[in-house]
């Protein structure tokens, strides 16, 4: 719920309370009977003009709960579609993002015609929801086509562009790791990048990539990708294929967790689902922990931390270990393309 509340404040929408319920099975109005009729006497009291769920709401549950609340009522899944289409800069971000809200909405045209199914039966009523439905849908599949064969010409030019990086014989490194787990702010120390930083979820969401020199003398290319987070939506995952595939080029990623939050391991467990989800569990990895300037501990003693012997503790803000950092990534890049 907290994350969930970080997303409606990075979607700029103020939060004025919240409630929770465990269900054991799912209802057509998500909510018990108990929990619904509280959750109108919350909302009329609060004065709130729209409630969140953090979970992806079938259509026919969303269409329940905004007739029985009588408000706007949208999930998780609209949430982050929502903040992805404000962030997205790159002509391949914006269709990416279309593309996901246009599948996501889809299934969900039926709710917008709610208003003639009211009219009852009879002559002059039968047929024009049905039939402006079906334009609709007809006009959102064509488009959902145009805007996947764009995206399929831009990863031909990102295929070409692999191909001239390939032969240059520069390793690509890339940052991977949750959202707000500061990948962009390190992205900015190593690379000397200008990359908008901010503390808020997916504040980066189009890739970038610099060349950034290691402490042989010897260059990498280094790519800041959109950070992940739990419950992501699958028409995310499937609209944002073409800038996922990035991450398929890398010789080598560097997870960055954020050791100062509280869900740290949670984090980086569901980092690595999302990385087994997208064939890349076997692809060699470097846990970089950062933020350790806000552990309360002196964070330069991190022998007592429990970790792996490859895992490295910085800060990206102050700059502390980030030298370090860059041998490690050398080292690591010798192992993989067995170089010396």
């Amino acid at each position: 719920m907290s994350e969930l509340e970080q997303l409606t404040l990075t979607a700029g929408a103020q939060v004025c309370g919240q409630m929770i319920q465990r269900q054991n099975h799912k209802t057509p109005y998500y909510l018990g009977k108990g929990k619904l009729q509280e959750l109108g006497e919350l909302k009329k009291t609060l004065g709130c003009d729209t409630v969140i769920f953090d979970d992806e709401l079938t259509p026919t549950q969303q269409r329940n709960l905004e007739n029985a609340i009588g408000e706007k009522v949208i999930d998780r899944t609209a949430l982050i579609l929502d903040i992805f289409s404000k962030h997205a800069r790159t002509k391949a971000g914006q269709i990416q993002v279309e593309l996901a809200q246009h599948e996501y909405l889809l299934p969900r045209l039926a709710g917008q015609w709610s208003h003639l199914e009211r009219l009852g039966g009879g002559i002059g009523t039968r047929g024009p929801g049905e039939t402006q439905i079906e334009t609709d849908r007809r006009l959102i599949r064509g488009r959902i086509k145009k805007l996947k064969r764009e995206l399929e010409k831009l990863a031909a030019h990102r295929s070409r562009y692999n191909g001239q990086r390939m032969r240059s014989g520069k390793p690509l490194v890339s940052l991977v790791g949750y959202t707000n787990a500061g990948k962009s702010t390190l992205f900015n120390k190593l690379s000397n990048a200008h990359v908008i930083v901010q503390n808020k979820l997916f504040a980066t969401l189009d890739p970038v990539t610099r060349r950034v020199n290691l402490p042989s003398g010897d260059m990498m290319l280094l790519t800041d990708t959109v950070g992940f987070i739990n419950k992501l939506p699958p028409t995310l995952i499937s609209a944002f294929h073409a800038t996922l595939e990035d991450l398929q080029k890398a010789d080598l990623l560097l997870h960055i967790v954020d050791c100062a939050s509280s869900h740290c391991f949670e984090q980086i467990r569901i980092v690595d689902d999302t990385l087994k989800s997208l064939g890349l569990a076997d692809r060699p990895r470097l846990i970089i922990y950062n933020k350790v300037d806000l552990l309360r501990s002196n964070y330069e003693n991190t022998d007592s931390m429990d970790s792996a012997k490859t895992d490295i503790f910085i800060s990206a803000k102050s700059g502390f270990n980030t030298e370090s950092l860059l041998l490690n990534i050398q080292s690591s890049l010798v192992k993989s393309w067995g170089r010396r």
